[in-house]
């Protein structure tokens, strides 16, 4: 029987955040996380299924919390609307928690430092494009729109992220990303083509 290993998950984190920052993620070792975690190379692979992954952990979770957002918003808002809502629960959060944020703020610093680990955050970045926009069709939005509203929303998403983690001030996630879906909205809002001038008589 497998022996319990008590916040396993959290103390590989923690050592993943702490050596790839020195002496840098391509020179550590999955046995060096562990030992740093106080764990075994078997412990670690119980959970994940190489290094990068650690400081990905629970992307299923926050795709299945942004689906149900999708699901339960209201009628009446745009698909972007909708998207915004969702995303908005990932924001507050972050801000309901300052551990959380803390740790959010060095996981995008490490992400950033490294290029493997920014190469696996575009494959979860495209993830969960797809299970926006597959909920989205659900709630009988078409192609393309569906598509368009999820990688949008998720670009409004992440310049709002970036403005908070560089925000001296600390305001909140949830303000910084309400404001950047605001500014996407005003961006992408049709508007009423204007008619060409006409050429003045001479």
């Amino acid at each position: 029987m497998a022996r319990w290993e008590p916040n396993a998950v959290d103390r590989l984190q923690e050592a993943a955040l702490e050596l790839y920052r020195d002496p840098g993620y391509d020179k550590v070792t999955v046995a060096q996380l562990a030992a740093r975690a106080g764990l075994t190379r078997r412990t670690f692979f119980r959970y994940f299924t190489d290094k990068r992954e650690v400081l990905f952990f629970g992307a299923d979770r926050v795709e299945a919390l942004v689906r149900d957002g999708i699901h339960a918003a209201p009628d009446g808002l745009s698909p972007l609307e909708v998207v915004a809502s969702s995303l908005a629960v990932i924001a507050r959060f972050s801000d309901e928690d300052r551990d959380h944020a803390a740790y959010v703020r060095a996981r995008h610093a490490a992400i950033q430092a490294n290029a493997e680990l920014r190469e696996r955050d575009l494959a979860k970045h495209a993830s969960l494009a797809a299970v926006i926009a597959e909920a989205l069709r659900g709630r009988g939005i078409a192609e393309p729109a569906a598509t368009l509203a999820a990688e949008a929303g998720l670009l409004g998403f992440r310049v709002g992220f970036e403005r908070w983690v560089a925000d001296p001030k600390r305001k909140k996630m949830e303000a910084h990303v309400g404001e950047a879906m605001r500014c996407l909205g005003s961006v992408v809002q049709p508007t009423t083509p204007r008619r060409p001038a006409r050429p003045r008589r001479a």
